[in-house]
């Protein structure tokens, strides 16, 4: 490796897809402060669509954000060497298109792209199951196909969550739980919209099967064991890991956020009424101090763990994903999603350091050149 190559900075381009309306897709919040922060690094950095890359040219179109004029401007830039792939919904990725382009770069002899696909849940139930390390964190798991495997489960757990394989933001999800001392024991709640729950009791599982039905339509779930989490102030949290590749390519947690469920939510998502609070607040009042600084610890080695393991079955190149964690009464560490695009997480000493994250492994990628 020569030593020029190691103090020159890659051309980075944050890749999402072309809107008809608004130039580009994705969060532009966002966007600008990866741009901002990439600049702020002395890294040439521009947002790039799918459409516009065009890689055997030499120059692209992109988009940079003009704080002066409080606009994007589309301008010409040099083809990128790392590409951060933050296309933003599943539905946008699945377009044939979108895929081409995004298999040309994982080809390309030069340029590197990181975290090409979304995750779809079923995978990485069934990848993490295949270590010894990562299988003890992974909730009972199945899919969703017939009443006579959800029955036998649901007796079996008590409570299962229903989820779907592709799901964003708590969209989707439900929760089925088994009073056998009610006359309808069979209890369903359905994650409404405007953060209202509906509640279907039934007694007879052919009634309920059908109406699990109406609610999935086409869409693939799974059925997961329903775990009993630690509270705070009677309603559940999960802890939200943000894991990224430092400079020198080795996964680190970035930072660790808490989320508590809105009131009778069932899912701690903020558009779902969660809110944003301190991890070790919410375990304390259940763990104390000691425990909790343990239980902390020990929450950022399994998401490491977990992270290594997912990035070694995906066979793809990985910088960050964020995941869904969970501590059940007992301080037992349980996962529960992952995801490839991370949402910004609102903590500004994580932001902070995630969006350098981003740049420092965009460089130690370019060091290391493609394989």
């Amino acid at each position: 490796m020569n030593q020029h190559i190691g103090d020159q900075k890659p051309v980075v381009a944050v890749l999402t897809v072309a809107d008809d309306f608004r130039l580009f897709r994705g969060n532009r919040a966002n966007f600008r402060d990866i741009v901002k922060a990439g600049r702020d690094l002395d890294f040439p950095v521009y947002v790039v669509t799918t459409k516009d890359l065009k890689l055997s040219a030499k120059k692209v179109h992109g988009y940079v954000y003009s704080s002066e004029e409080s606009q994007w401007k589309r301008q010409w830039f040099p083809l990128p060497q790392i590409i951060y792939n933050r296309i933003p919904q599943r539905e946008d990725e699945k377009a044939p298109s979108v895929r081409r382009k995004i298999e040309e770069c994982i080809r390309h002899d030069s340029i590197q792209l990181f975290n090409p696909y979304f995750f779809n849940k079923w995978t990485l139930f069934d990848w993490l199951k295949r270590s010894r390390t990562t299988k003890v964190l992974v909730p009972a798991t199945k899919r969703l196909r017939a009443s006579k495997t959800l029955l036998p489960m649901l007796e079996r757990y008590g409570s299962l969550y229903l989820k779907p394989e592709s799901g964003k933001a708590g969209k989707g999800i439900m929760l089925l739980q088994y009073e056998a001392d009610k006359l309808k024991p069979y209890r369903l709640t359905i994650q409404g919209e405007r953060r209202r729950n509906i509640v279907y009791r039934t007694g007879k599982p052919l009634l309920l099967w059908k109406r699990i039905k109406a609610e999935t339509g086409k869409v693939p779930y799974i059925m997961q064991q329903g775990i009993k989490l630690a509270s705070y102030k009677d309603r559940n949290f999960d802890l939200r890991v943000l894991v990224q590749k430092n400079g020198k390519g080795v996964w680190m947690v970035t930072g660790v956020g808490a989320r508590l469920a809105g009131l009778k939510r069932i899912t701690t998502h903020v558009p779902q009424g969660g809110s944003v609070e301190d991890p070790e607040k919410m375990l304390h009042p259940t763990f104390g101090q000691e425990m909790t600084n343990f239980l902390i610890n020990r929450l950022k080695s399994s998401a490491l763990l977990i992270a290594k393991q997912i990035e070694r079955s995906s066979g793809h190149t990985l910088g960050e994903m964020s995941m869904d964690l969970g501590i059940d009464t007992e301080g037992k560490i349980w996962f529960f999603e992952a995801n490839a695009k991370p949402m910004k997480f609102d903590e500004p000493q994580i932001r902070k350091k995630s969006l350098e994250r981003i740049f420092q492994f965009s460089h130690y990628l370019y060091r290391q050149g493609k394989e």
